[in-house]
């Protein structure tokens, strides 16, 4: 998720918000950094593959040319999320012997969730996004089935509007509009009493330090909604469960979690917890049933699973937990601080999202020969994988951050012997080498052909060049946006990137060779992959 990225994330001296860690990680930078830094590559070098298949065991994922990794990065979707807790993997061996109907099993584990959580009702779904979704159609719909099977085409709906504060857009609010609601963004207290009425079905709140203030909180919202008999929506995807839930209590009437993080649940699981009516509407309009959201099937055995995760987060020991990711840090620090020059520090977060603590390890990077994102991609490169929150470069300081959250017992020990050893090892910096003078002139407009998986699309750019250095525009199937770039001999490299107001954020790096009036080359689309590109300067005489 986000952006995962969630909620605040203390880093040092610096704090992230869920929406800065969208921006800077999941979305966009973590496919680049796996394909290294030529946007010709479009995945990874895989292991070698065994020769009769998939083979179960420790090396599973080896036997089909699939290389893991240490996880020092967090729970994010596209490293895997968590690792499912063993009371869950074998709650969900013991699920999959046996048939039974779905509508029973989630009816009892929707009472049995609202025993554990204190809240009125609760359900699994496949994933928090999926719970988001399923929450809007109750909202929305209220489990009639005339309703239910023409969403998302909301023509002829008493309610089809969802209000969404300004702080709360975000890119996991697709979910919400995947129903087919028309979205009311407000900025202000009064812009929220103005937007209710007779259409409103839901407001939607995304948790974190923004929604704990001013007059757009949840509690201040909820008060609003409530007097209006609006529900209100929280979505706390990565946060810990707090029992009672203190989204709940502060109003909220639903309330959205994803099962595969701080949950250690199933990574395809999510929870939504709250009002009973309004749950129970919300797994009426989800899978097994047909209609729109038939695909977002969950399983026996994830929903099994799930409340297993339930069951034992309020077992286990948390302050234990936090006592050991502290003791992994405080070894990975005093192994790599050996290192003349290398310093670390070591926060911890009192947020509810991505509640961990968090090493940082600085340098002189012009000393020491080596930068945060560089390291970053070397621990990621090589074996063993090591996923990090990425390396920093801030003049000549570098860092790099290791988040314990999802680390094992043993691999604090990788981490730092790893660590310590591309510090100690960089080799020392050179004098870069001078720019290549341009080959040719790239200035002016380009008509710009992508060639994606299965589709094309053709764009244009528009060129400003000053030596080597390039700027302009890129003008793309709908938006258009700024570029920057450079040439050096008849090899080009030009970038751009914009941010939709709901936090979908498209980075484009092009890279490939000049000849006369054509260029062609890869593209780089960080979480979307790669593609090819190729382009013509215009021919003004033919318009």
């Amino acid at each position: 998720m986000l952006q995962s990225f969630k909620t605040q994330w203390k880093r040092g001296a610096e704090t992230l918000s869920r929406r800065e860690l969208f921006r800077r990680s999941a979305l966009l930078t973590l496919p680049a950094l796996f394909r290294g830094s030529t946007a010709a590559a479009a995945l990874p070098a895989a292991a070698p593959a065994a020769a009769d298949g998939l083979r179960v065991g420790e090396t599973i994922y080896q036997s089909i040319g699939v290389r893991p990794l240490i996880n020092a990065r967090g729970t994010f979707t596209i490293i895997s999320g968590s690792r499912m807790l063993p009371e869950v993997r074998a709650a969900i061996d013991a699920a999959a012997q046996h048939h039974v109907h779905l509508d029973e099993l989630m009816a009892a584990i929707g009472a049995r969730l609202a025993e554990l959580t204190k809240a009125e009702w609760g359900m699994v779904s496949s994933g928090c996004a999926a719970a988001l979704t399923h929450a809007t159609a109750a909202c929305v719909a209220g489990g009639n089935p005339d309703l239910h099977v023409r969403m998302p085409n909301l023509t002829g709906f008493p309610k089809d509007e969802v209000i969404i504060p300004k702080h709360s857009r975000n890119v996991y609010d697709a979910a919400v509009r995947a129903v087919g609601v028309h979205v009311v963004e407000v900025g202000t207290g009064e812009e929220l009493e103005a937007a209710f009425g007779p259409r409103t079905a839901m407001v939607y709140i995304l948790a974190g330090p923004e929604a704990d203030k001013g007059p757009l909180s949840t509690r201040a919202v909820a008060q609003l909604a409530n007097q209006k008999h609006v529900p209100v929506l929280v979505d706390a995807a990565a946060e810990i469960l707090t029992v009672p839930n203190v989204h709940l209590e502060n109003g909220a009437t639903l309330v959205a979690y994803s099962g595969g993080k701080c949950l250690r649940g199933p990574q395809s699981a999510g929870l939504l917890l709250g009002r009973k009516d309004l749950v129970r509407a919300a797994w009426v309009h989800s899978a097994p049933h047909h209609g729109f959201a038939r695909s977002m099937k969950v399983g026996k055995e994830e929903a099994i699973g799930m409340l297993m995760a339930v069951e034992m987060w309020v077992k286990r020991d948390h302050k234990a937990e936090w006592s050991r990711w502290l003791a992994w840090l405080n070894s990975i620090a005093a192994n790599v601080s050996r290192i003349d020059g290398v310093t670390t520090s070591i926060s911890e977060t009192t947020e509810l999202s991505n509640r961990t603590p968090s090493l940082t390890i600085r340098w002189d990077r012009r000393r020491l020969g080596i930068s945060g994102a560089d390291l970053a991609r070397h621990l990621l490169d090589t074996e063993p994988r090591i996923a990090t929150p990425g390396g920093r470069d801030r003049g000549d300081e570098a860092s790099i951050s290791i988040t314990p959250y999802m680390m094992s017992n043993g691999e604090e020990k990788i981490v730092a012997e790893k660590v310590y050893a591309a510090l100690s090892t960089a080799p020392r910096p050179k004098a870069p080498a001078p720019a290549s003078a341009p080959a040719s002139d790239v200035a002016g407009q380009w008509d710009l052909r992508i060639e994606y998986v299965a589709s094309s699309s053709t764009h244009t750019l528009h060129l400003k060049q000053v030596g080597n250095r390039l700027e302009g525009s890129h003008q793309g199937d709908f938006v258009s946006r700024d570029l920057s770039g450079t040439i050096e001999g008849n090899a080009i490299q030009i970038s751009s990137s914009y941010t939709e107001r709901h936090g979908d954020a498209l980075s484009f790096r092009f890279t490939g060779n000049v000849a006369g009036d054509s260029m062609s080359g890869a593209l780089d689309m960080g979480e979307y992959l790669t593609a090819t590109w190729s382009a013509k300067k215009h021919d003004y005489r033919r318009g």
